[in-house]
């Protein structure tokens, strides 16, 4: 599992007093960055491989400034090109908000998928979500 402390900020509270639904997708990407570093150890987007397919956020609870959140981001699935991720975001130990995403390692300079390699689907099963 990829762990990630987020501190929310003001600007991301909404005038009822929580942090707003459209910064869940932000935060559940902010989780993936270990994912990122595998596909990308350079950081470089001109060769960037994490292609999003699909995501799904489903809120559980509210999320407030204030108090910080966590993140967590498993491997659900891993295909031939393709990954499906599942996510959470608790506060005080409360489950806030959960999802999936769906990626594709995808070569931008021929504009299509390819095949995960072998060390990066190793590295990916250490990740695996057990119900």
């Amino acid at each position: 599992m990829f762990h990630t402390v987020i501190e929310p900020r003001v600007s991301e509270t909404d005038g009822v007093g929580h942090i707003n639904n459209t910064v869940i997708p932000v935060w559940f990407e902010a989780g993936r960055n270990g994912l990122f570093q595998l596909f990308n150890p350079d950081h470089s987007f001109s060769d960037w491989k994490m292609i999003i397919l699909s995501m799904n956020v489903e809120f559980k609870n509210q999320l407030y400034f204030g108090k910080k959140a966590e993140v967590y981001c498993w491997i659900k699935r891993i295909g031939n090109s393709s990954l499906e991720l599942y996510e959470e975001i608790h506060q005080d130990g409360t489950l806030c908000a959960k999802g999936t995403a769906v990626y594709v390692n995808y070569n931008v300079h021929e504009k299509q998928s390819e095949s995960i390699p072998s060390d990066i689907r190793y590295a990916l099963e250490k990740h695996l979500y057990e119900n």
